[in-house]
């Protein structure tokens, strides 16, 4: 059965630990495990070294094939014959610098991005991008033929396919929605000793409405695109309450106060420290002068520049290592994606390199990577002007410590893979990919820079040792570390 087992996840004590990032709407235990990397990085982290990950994740299941653009004659000719009425015309991709890597991919495969992402094709010329290509949840390497032939005990798969809410939630913590176990309650506090005086301020969420999930001792926090959130009632920051100033010192008294109630006496805690915590991070964002020129009416260039700012205040916050979480929706494109997509990448390509320029104008750029994710791929055939749910898809790493221009992982071929005639087998059906990259890959790759010692990703990343530079009969080799970090 495709759960976690608790006992794996108790044999050091980070793996005790509840997951303390504030997250936006759905619960996103990835981000747990991100919090996970922080602690155990952290830990072992030189003196005056620091490092963040920026998890920049994509509701609703971005379409990877109007993403990266099948780009050489033939693959072009089969992705748009089979897309359809959806397939960007060959003129508008040739608009777009194709991306011509270091290394070329084998059998004259090329890629192109979506037009509209011209700052992050700039990127990845100048070599601060790389492209990891087709991957997603996998539980261990998988083919067509074993993912069709129906013995789970073997070769198990991701539970709830195709599902958005399973999917987010098995992208970031192995187990569907619901699930109790995950990266939540196994997780150990070590983050203490690690960070100093800073360990609220390790994982950060800047996407909204948080679910809070706490670990024994560490703590999670969220902030919205204007800094902290701030508890008018009580905060010395904000005026008197309903004009009184009376009723405002009532209200800090009564959060003072002690109590006898076990609840009582918790809330008070989660209040005072939320105050604290509010001065802190308002004092380490100042001032609000970044150089960067992030754009106008772009939330998710909005939150990336919070990030950058509480970045920037690192010292001031006590960290060494953090982890952030940003998000974006609007992909789930089952209509319209021939006339939405577009300015949603768009958008995500200006903010990403706003970012990454910030960065950089901070001496920076080499201590911070950003990556993306999403719920899944789509499939590659049309459903009429759109595309209906997938698996695999291809994202990007964006970083001065990034191998940049370059492509990593297995191309897939152009296919709908519906038939048993048909040789391709990293098709499900429909263009659904097959993932050929494993998340607890790609979040092991980004690990390791990060700092965790190889001994420790098995425990984080639960998956991970049924890809230990595996050479699998398909003649894809499975890797621990893909290659695409310095």
């Amino acid at each position: 059965m495709y759960l976690i087992n608790p006992a794996e996840h108790t044999r050091r004590a980070f793996l005790r630990r509840a997951g303390h990032l504030a997250i936006a709407g759905t619960a996103m235990p990835f981000a747990l495990n991100l919090a996970a990397i922080g602690d155990a990085a952290a830990l072992g982290a030189p003196s005056g070294d620091y490092k963040a990950l920026v998890c920049v994740f994509l509701f609703g299941g971005n379409d990877y094939a109007n993403t990266l653009v099948n780009f050489d004659t033939a693959s072009y000719a089969k992705y748009s014959t089979i897309r359809g009425a959806i397939a960007l015309p060959s003129d508008a991709a040739l608009a777009l610098t194709e991306l011509r890597p270091t290394a070329a991919l084998p059998d004259g495969r090329k890629y192109a991005l979506n037009p509209k992402m011209t700052k992050l094709a700039a990127l990845f010329d100048g070599g601060k991008m790389a492209v990891q290509l087709n991957v997603g949840p996998l539980v261990k390497p998988l083919t067509r033929a074993q993912y069709n032939g129906g013995n789970r005990k073997d070769f198990p798969v991701p539970p709830k396919l195709f599902s958005h809410n399973d999917q987010q939630s098995v992208w970031q913590s192995s187990s569907p929605e619901g699930s109790t176990i995950g990266w939540g309650g196994n997780l150990g506090d070590t983050v203490l000793s690690g960070q100093a005086t800073g360990s609220l301020f390790t994982c950060i969420s800047v996407s909204g409405n948080a679910v809070f999930l706490s670990g024994d001792t560490a703590q999670q926090y969220q902030v919205g695109t204007g800094g902290a959130v701030r508890i008018n009632s009580v905060s010395a920051a904000a005026g008197n309450v309903y004009g009184s100033s009376a009723v405002k010192a009532a209200m800090q008294q009564l959060a003072q106060q002690e109590r006898g109630h076990t609840l009582e006496k918790e809330y008070n805690k989660v209040t005072a420290r939320a105050t604290s915590a509010e001065g802190t991070v308002t004092a380490a964002i100042q001032p609000d002068d970044l150089n960067a020129n992030f754009p106008a009416g772009n939330n998710l260039a909005d939150q990336l520049k919070m990030v950058a700012r509480l970045i920037r205040g690192h010292d001031a916050l006590g960290v060494k290592r953090q982890v952030f979480f940003v998000s974006m929706g609007g992909f789930d494109l089952h209509d319209d994606l021939d006339t939405k997509q577009g300015g949603l990448m768009e958008r995500v390509s200006d903010a990403m390199a706003a970012f990454q320029e910030q960065m950089r104008l901070l001496n920076l750029d080499d201590k911070v990577t950003s990556f993306t994710a999403s719920d899944f791929g789509r499939t590659l055939s049309s459903n009429g002007n759109g595309s209906d749910h997938g698996w695999g898809s291809h994202h990007f790493v964006v970083g001065g410590a990034v191998k940049g221009k370059a492509l990593y992982g297995t191309a897939p071929p152009v296919s709908v893979g519906n038939t048993a005639a048909d040789d391709d087998q990293w098709h499900v059906g429909q263009g659904r990919l097959l993932p050929t990259t494993s998340v607890d890959q790609y979040a092991a790759t980004l690990a390791r820079w990060f700092g965790v010692p190889d001994a420790e990703l098995d425990g984080i990343l639960p998956n991970l040792k049924n890809f230990n530079n595996v050479a699998a009969p398909s003649g894809i080799s499975y890797l621990r570390d893909m290659g695409f970090m310095a």
